[in-house]
């Protein structure tokens, strides 16, 4: 069978959340609930932590991490991810897990792994799923996704698409006899888990940011603008990202919850 490697990129100086992968969460570190997630993929054969902090590093390696330190020039997470799978060349397929989502579900990183193994034509395979609350698609903050009839990315954007209707618009097209937004595509939430072939993800790091890219702060706009096909498995809901200490404290509270809810 040919290998999977997932790479976990994580660094320590977040401007809105400076040590959030060793942030504690129900009695363990943010980027350790990851990892043990991670660690359930059964289409993974190796989990590897890519950092440039040591404190980082220590803690992972202690709690039994593969570990692979990284330069500290590195302006996103693809390409410290990139820098650890030149060093991985056993491993056909690369998937890069954000450090920052606890709830990250093992059985969607196998599916992108599957995705990977059963269609050549793919370079990349990422993940989406309907917005949960209407008015989150309207946030500059969520990034949407639109599809083609094959589930393959056509767009990434931080506006909100397709088009939405004003409510004046909807009940026009509810009007019998009026068929003009039947069959609309949903709003689809992109969630940031990708899943590369080794040479498209370091051909993509190899190449300049694109124009689209640049203007969206979207570098998965990179991929599509150099014709590289990105397929999207939709889910029925998503795992939340913890960005702010407030995000963790929430989290950790619904875990309180879970955990009551689960005695007998």
């Amino acid at each position: 069978m040919i290998k999977a490697v997932g790479i976990m990129p994580a660094r320590w100086g977040s401007t809105r959340f400076p040590g959030k992968p060793l942030h504690p969460i129900a009695g363990k570190p943010l980027l350790k609930h990851v990892w043990e997630r991670c660690r359930r993929a059964k289409n993974l054969d190796l989990v590897v932590v890519a950092t440039d902090d040591m404190r980082i590093a220590s803690a992972a390696f202690d709690w039994g991490a593969e570990v692979a330190l990284t330069s500290p020039k590195h302006g996103s997470g693809t390409n410290r991810v990139a820098e650890v799978a030149r060093k991985t060349k056993q491993f056909a397929y690369v998937v890069n897990i954000q450090g920052d989502e606890p709830l990250i579900d093992p059985r969607l990183i196998d599916k992108l792994v599957e995705k990977l193994r059963s269609d050549p034509t793919v370079g990349v395979v990422t993940a989406a799923h309907p917005f949960g609350k209407p008015a989150d698609a309207f946030s500059p903050h969520q990034v949407k996704v639109v599809l083609d009839l094959h589930g393959n990315a056509l767009y990434f954007s931080r506006a909100a698409i397709p088009f939405q209707p004003s409510r004046n618009d909807r009940l026009q097209s509810a009007e019998p006899g009026n068929r003009r937004s039947k069959g609309r595509s949903s709003l689809f939430r992109h969630q940031g888990i990708y899943g590369f072939r080794h040479e498209t993800l370091l051909q993509f790091v190899s190449w300049k940011p694109s124009p689209l890219e640049r203007a969206e702060s979207l570098e998965q706009l990179r991929a599509l603008e150099n014709g590289v096909k990105v397929h999207v498995l939709v889910t029925a809901t998503g795992s939340p990202g913890i960005d702010t200490p407030e995000d963790a404290t929430a989290l950790e509270e619904k875990l309180a919850r879970a955990k009551r809810r689960m005695r007998p």
